[in-house]
């Protein structure tokens, strides 16, 4: 359930990649959806036409379309699914864990969906999951709308739901999502995410435990910090349980039997209570994944009436970061062999260190403007992110100022060049450079200072 502005993944915004976890929502009070459509936004659909293409289909544009070029050229990538890419290996290694631990009379309690569709509805995206009108997510400045009615995802949640209808109780959800973000070596537009669902009956859940064979999972009564209204007390603990038990034993297989390990109480609006799990890894305590006991409305809604259950969600780009020690997100976009050799053959649970084949120099340029009414940095990221490709290791805004007179406000952004493959001249830079300035005063409605 692997960022809506959720906090990494949905349990992921702010979290973003760095937090890419599917459950990190933090709900904000802000004006309804409709309240800004950047300039950005508006011209989308002027480069795109009447009409936009992805994966062979065609999309009426309207007010509310944001993607870009860019980001289309990276739909249906699936990195999670090419062969020995490092994305594929965590992907396979979470797998592996889930079908070898949970069985039911010899066969795997998990069934396993990785090739869904990204492109889904804003009903699949908020509304199934319970993510209120106002919610910041729901804003063009950080999600990729293709229109008013289909968006691509912004988490693998949007799936839930629909999984659920269909019969299932136990599985698994990997796949590219999509969030409008910061430059920088942890943020990409572009990152994957797995989620895993676990639904029980009153007969699956207290028929382990004896003293409780002939509890219910439901009652009537008051929502608390511990459990929902709708749940018995044993219910939120037992599913709780199972739920720690399940993702405890996920962390050590990955990072080994001696990890250090706590649970965090957090929030998000499709779960409660809601945890998140931290490992202490190489010296300090990393965030990896969110998750908690599902909304029992959300699992009503799916036709479920009768189950109660969890989920969780988790980057896989975070995963491999760390255990692989791979510096920039950037390298998983990469096609050089210099990358990619270093798990050609590899087993998925094979220790694998990444060794940089060459750290190339950066070139630093700033970029000073006026900025206009109701203006987003994802926009100038994204545009930054169209103009330069992959040739952008970081963008960080320096500086704000407000002229005391005419109460204008600017931002300056330094910005990092560095290619992942050669080195860049001076000249290469300042073309890319140019282009940016223009570009952001003829989109972006911005004056160059």
């Amino acid at each position: 359930m692997n960022r809506p502005v959720f906090k990494s993944h949905c349990f992921l915004n702010n979290l973003r990649l760095e937090k890419a976890v599917l459950f990190s929502c933090i709900l904000k009070s802000e004006k309804p959806l409709n309240r800004r459509l950047s300039q950005k936004t508006q011209s989308n659909r002027h480069n795109f036409g009447e009409t936009v293409d992805i994966l062979g289909e065609h999309y009426q544009t309207d007010h509310l379309t944001n993607i870009t070029p860019a980001i289309i050229s990276k739909v249906g990538r699936n990195l999670h699914n090419v062969p020995f890419h490092p994305l594929n290996l965590i992907y396979k290694r979470i797998e592996a864990y889930f079908h070898q631990t949970f069985l039911r009379r010899g066969n795997p309690v998990f069934s396993a969906y990785n090739r869904l569709s990204p492109i889904v509805t804003l009903e699949q995206n908020f509304d199934s999951l319970l993510v209120p009108p106002n919610h910041v997510s729901r804003s063009p400045s950080d999600t990729y709308y293709i229109n008013s009615k289909y968006m691509l995802r912004a988490h693998t949640s949007a799936h839930q739901r629909d999984l659920i209808r269909s019969g299932l109780d136990s599985f698994l959800v990997a796949g590219d999502v999509y969030r409008r973000d910061a430059v920088d070596s942890t943020h990409y537009p572009v990152f994957h995410q797995v989620e895993g669902v676990r639904l029980f009956s009153d007969f699956e859940l207290f028929s382990k435990y004896p003293e409780s064979s002939n509890l219910k999972l439901f009652e009537v009564g008051q929502r608390e910090g511990n459990k929902q209204e709708t749940h018995i007390l044993e219910t939120s603990h037992l599913v709780g349980s199972d739920l720690k038990k399940s993702l405890e034993g996920l962390m050590q297989s990955l990072f080994g039997e001696d990890l250090q390990m706590r649970w965090v109480e957090a929030f998000f609006p499709f779960t409660h209570p809601s945890w998140e799990l931290e490992i202490f890894h190489q010296g300090q305590w990393v965030e990896m994944l969110g998750c908690g006991i599902m909304e029992q409305k959300l699992v009503d809604s799916s036709g479920a009436i009768n189950k109660a259950g969890w989920a969780f969600g988790m980057g896989l780009e975070r995963l491999a970061m760390k255990l692989y020690s791979i510096p920039d997100i950037r390298l998983f976009w990469s096609t050089d062999s210099g990358f990619l050799s270093q798990f050609q053959g590899k087993d998925c649970k094979d220790k694998i260190t990444y060794k940089p084949v060459s750290k190339y120099p950066q070139c630093v340029n700033d970029i000073s403007f006026w900025i206009p009414q109701n203006f987003s940095s994802n926009d100038f990221y994204d545009l930054v992110r169209s103009v330069s490709e992959d040739l952008i290791e970081q963008v960080e805004l320096i500086d704000e100022f407000t002229h005391p007179k005419t109460k204008r406000s600017s931002h300056c952004y330094r910005i990092t060049y560095r290619h992942m493959e050669k080195t860049l001249t001076q000249e290469e830079v300042n073309a890319v450079h140019k282009q940016i300035e223009s570009d952001a005063a003829s989109k972006l409605g911005v004056e160059i200072r």
